[in-house]
C-alpha cells in the first residue's frame, strides 16, 4: 500500500495554510489511513483536521483548520493507495490485447475496480465484486457506475468473458439496482458472438431483470491491426444496419414500458450504416456522451451556440462528459479509456489536458489558414458544419490511425506519431487545432508531446462550442507546443 502524496497546493487553501507541500505524504488522517481518494475525500470533509505527514524521511503532526465540507485544497498523485482491482477475464475483444508493444507499461493494466468506474467512468464486470464491495457502495452512496453487459444469458457471458464467473456476475448488478444505485450499461457487440439474436435477447434481459438501468450504450467492437483473435472482425455494412434497427426497435418497446428509451447506438453504428443520427431529444440527457453515444450530435448542437446565443438543446456537458454523483450532486467528469492512469487528477475530475506555455516562436500568423486536426470518424462529423461555415480559410486535416489500425477511427486514439507524419505534409505558418481528447496529462498514448510535433498545434477542448469559438477567435486561442 502507498501514500497518499500531494503533488499541488491551491493557494489559500487550508492546505496551503497548513503549510502542506507538493512531496508530502499523508501517513494518517484523523487517525485513519485512506485507501483511496474515495475516502479521503469523506474524512477531508470534517472540519479542523489532524494530518501525520511524512516530509523528506521525518514524520511530524500537521493540525488543518478549516470548515465542515471546506476542500482541503490538496492535490493527490493517484487515485487509489492499495492495490488496483485488477482484471481476471480473458475478452476476445479487449482493447488491452490489442495494444502494440512498447507503450507505456501503465496502459496495459487492466482493472475491474468499482472505484475506478465510480471515479472515472471505467466499466467493470463485476467478476471480483464481493459482499464488502457493495457495503461500501451503498454506504457511501458511490454512483452512478458503469457496467459491462454484453449479454445477458449467462453461458454467453462467461464465455465472451472467458471467466466462468461471468456467468453469475451480474447478480451483483440486481443487488446494485435493488440498493439504488444508479448503473450505466455497456454492450459491446462482436460479429457472430453476441449480434443478432443474441442482441435482442440481451436487450430483452435488461427489460425483464434490470430495468431499473440508467441507460445501455450499444457500442460495436473495434478492432486494432496488433489482435491476434481470429474470431473478431469489424462490422459489415449489413450488420451494422441491423444493429441500429434492432436499438431502435427496443427503444420504443422500453418507452412504452418505461417511459424511456434505455437503449442507444454508438454514433459509430450510424456512420457504418450510413444512417442519419438521431435528433438530439431521442439521447435523453446524452448519459453516455462519453462512450461515442450521442457525441456527434451533440457536437453539432454545441456548434451553433456561440452564433446564436440561445440555450442548447441538451446539456451543458464538459468534453469528458459529466456524471452525477449521489453524494451532494457533485458532477463528476469522465476522462474517456486510458484517463486514470496517465494524466488524469487523483479525485476523478476532467483537468486541462495540456497545460503549457506560449511558444512565440512557433506562434501561427494572425488570419492564417486554420487546420482542424481530426479522426477517420471525427472528418465524417465535422466535415458538414466546417463546409456550411463557407469559409475558404478552415479546412479539416483528417489523420489517419495507422499506428493502431484495424477499424479504429475515433480522435481520442490518436497518438503523436501519426500526427507527426500528417502535420510533415501540411503548410507552414498555418493554424492547427487538435482536439484534447488525444492527450493525457500533456502526452500522447505513444509517449510523444505536442512539442514533438512538426508544426505547433492549439489544443481545443472536444465540443462543438470550444471548436467553433476556436476558429471564431482566431489568434486567441492559447498556442501549446
Amino acid at each position: 500500500m502507498s501514500l497518499p502524496r500531494v503533488v499541488a497546493v491551491a493557494d489559500g487553501s487550508p492546505a496551503a495554510r497548513a503549510d502542506l507541500r507538493p512531496g508530502d505524504e499523508i501517513v494518517a488522517l484523523s487517525g485513519q489511513v485512506p485507501r483511496d481518494v474515495i475516502q479521503l475525500q469523506l474524512l477531508t470533509d470534517e472540519a479542523d483536521l489532524e494530518l501525520e505527514v511524512s516530509r523528506g524521511g521525518l514524520e511530524f503532526t500537521v493540525i488543518v483548520q478549516k470548515a465542515a465540507g471546506e476542500p482541503l485544497g490538496a492535490e493527490l498523485a493517484s487515485a487509489l493507495f492499495d492495490r488496483v482491482q485488477t482484471c481476471d477475464n480473458h475478452c476476445e475483444f479487449c482493447f488491452i490485447h490489442q495494444l502494440p508493444p512498447g507503450m507505456r507499461k501503465s496502459l496495459y493494466l487492466k482493472d475491474d475496480d468499482y472505484r475506478l468506474s465510480f471515479l472515472y467512468g471505467n466499466f467493470t464486470t463485476l467478476t471480483r465484486f464481493t459482499e464488502a464491495d457493495l457495503e461500501r457502495v451503498v454506504t457511501e452512496r458511490l454512483s452512478p457506475l458503469y457496467v459491462s453487459i454484453h449479454a445477458t444469458d449467462p453461458d454467453v457471458r462467461a464465455r465472451m468473458l472467458r471467466n466462468r464467473r461471468g456467468a453469475t456476475s451480474l447478480r451483483w448488478l440486481r443487488a446494485l439496482l435493488d440498493a439504488g444505485i444508479a448503473v450505466h450499461g455497456q454492450v459491446v457487440v462482436c460479429p457472430g458472438v453476441n449480434d443478432g439474436a443474441v442482441l435482442h435477447d440481451t436487450l430483452a434481459g435488461v427489460l425483464d431483470e434490470y430495468p431499473e438501468l440508467a441507460s445501455v450504450a450499444v457500442v460495436p467492437l473495434g478492432v486494432s491491426r496488433w489482435s491476434h483473435e481470429s474470431a473478431m472482425r469489424p462490422h459489415r455494412v449489413d450488420e451494422a444496419v441491423a444493429a441500429v434497427e434492432a436499438v431502435h426497435e427496443w427503444q420504443q418497446l422500453f418507452h412504452r414500458v418505461l417511459g424511456r428509451r434505455v437503449a442507444f447506438a454508438a454514433d459509430e453504428y450510424y456512420l457504418l450504416a450510413g444512417r442519419p443520427f438521431p435528433d438530439a431529444e431521442a439521447y435523453e440527457g446524452f448519459a453516455m456522451h462519453e462512450d461515442g453515444v450521442g457525441m456527434a450530435r451533440l457536437l453539432a448542437v454545441q456548434w451553433d451556440e456561440p452564433v446564436t446565443g440561445l440555450p442548447s438543446a441538451a446539456p451543458s456537458v464538459s468534453p469528458g462528459g459529466p456524471s452525477m454523483s449521489d453524494r451532494g450532486g457533485a458532477a463528476v467528469a469522465r476522462g474517456g479509456f486510458f484517463a486514470w492512469v496517465d494524466g488524469a487528477p487523483a479525485e476523478g475530475y476532467r483537468a486541462p489536458r495540456a497545460p503549457g506555455l506560449v511558444d512565440p516562436s512557433r506562434r501561427a500568423v494572425d488570419g492564417a489558414p486554420i487546420g482542424v486536426l481530426t479522426g477517420a470518424y471525427g472528418a465524417r462529423v465535422l466535415g458538414p458544419l466546417v463546409d456550411a461555415l463557407g469559409r475558404d480559410d478552415v479546412r479539416l486535416v483528417p489523420v489517419d490511425n495507422r499506428f493502431f489500425g484495424g477499424n479504429i477511427g475515433v480522435t481520442g486514439l490518436l497518438v503523436g506519431e501519426d500526427l507527426a507524419r500528417t502535420l510533415a505534409d501540411e503548410p507552414e505558418g498555418h493554424r492547427y487545432l487538435l482536439p484534447d481528447v488525444c492527450l493525457s496529462g500533456g502526452v500522447f498514448l505513444d509517449g510523444l508531446t505536442p512539442a514533438d510535433l512538426p508544426r505547433p498545434v492549439e489544443v481545443v477542448a472536444a465540443d462543438g462550442r470550444s471548436l467553433r469559438r476556436a476558429l471564431e477567435l482566431r489568434q486567441e486561442a492559447a498556442v501549446v507546443s
